[in-house]
């Protein structure tokens, strides 16, 4: 039986649109380039698509700058999806525009209807477990609004915490397969994988902890070779995509892609 948390027959991306250079970000670290950023998306979604999945791929929204970020926008689990509620004002609408690409394919879909807010960036779904991430975009009450949803599918879900400064809980962790989670050490050391295989990225690497299993391989940025090195001799197929420009947003591998 294939494993539901990195096994994968669908995806939903999103293209970047010429507004991205207006997205979001915690620190200026430069303007984004829209012909690299496209060219990187495309190689992104053929590694999706070499799996044999199919990908779903909506076109650009010109009023939401941070839309190719469809990770943020919803929850989808085995049993249905769950519409977020992003923290950040200018994202909302970024969810009534994915809404109808979940509702195609998902017979059950959920809301997050507030005051709480959260986002798919701080949620990790394991072999065993919900955990999501408390961060400056989730907070307290979408937590517990999203608890009492995925508690009626049979989910446990469990609380933690992100670091300070760091966006998502899932910037500093990803899932390599149901008991194993590739982080960051200061995540780590707050102990909320106990119990887990832990795979700590090498110190000066910490933007490689947000990487996606994606059936047989994991997407990882590129420019990171002790981290490549490690999931290699780990027995993971690495594929490496530049993600120069998606990090000038503080975007990764996981935010550009739903999977189910």
């Amino acid at each position: 039986m294939s494993d539901p948390t990195y096994q994968f027959s669908r995806a939903i991306t999103r293209r970047p649109a010429a507004s991205i250079v207006d997205g979001l970000r915690a620190e200026d670290t430069g303007t984004p380039d829209l012909a690299q950023m496209l060219k990187d998306h495309a190689r992104y979604v053929a590694a999706l698509k070499r799996t044999g999945a199919e990908v779903i791929e909506l076109p650009p929204l010109e009023d939401y700058p941070d839309a190719v970020f469809v990770e943020d926008t919803a929850l989808c689990l085995p049993q249905g999806a769950v519409m977020m509620r992003p923290g950040a004002a200018s994202r909302l609408g970024e969810v009534a525009e994915m809404e109808p690409t979940i509702r195609a394919v998902y017979d059950d879909v959920r809301r997050i209807r507030g005051p709480g807010h959260i986002e798919g960036g701080d949620i990790l779904v394991t072999g065993r477990e919900i955990l999501v991430g408390r961060s400056d975009r989730t907070d307290a009450a979408g937590v517990a609004e999203l608890a009492g949803i995925v508690a009626e599918w049979g989910h446990d879900l469990r609380e933690v915490f992100t670091p300070p400064g760091v966006l998502h809980f899932k910037t500093d962790c990803s899932l390599l397969d149901g008991e194993t989670i590739l982080a960051t050490r200061r995540l780590d050391a707050s102990g909320c994988f106990e119990g887990y295989r832990v795979l700590h990225v090498p110190e000066g690497e910490e933007a490689a902890a947000n990487s996606v299993r994606f059936n047989d391989l994991v997407l990882l940025p590129a420019g990171f070779a002790r981290t490549a090195e490690m999931l290699d001799k780990a027995g993971y197929e690495v594929v490496e995509i530049n993600n120069s420009e998606c990090a000038k947003l503080d975007g990764g591998m996981s935010c550009l892609s739903l999977r189910f």
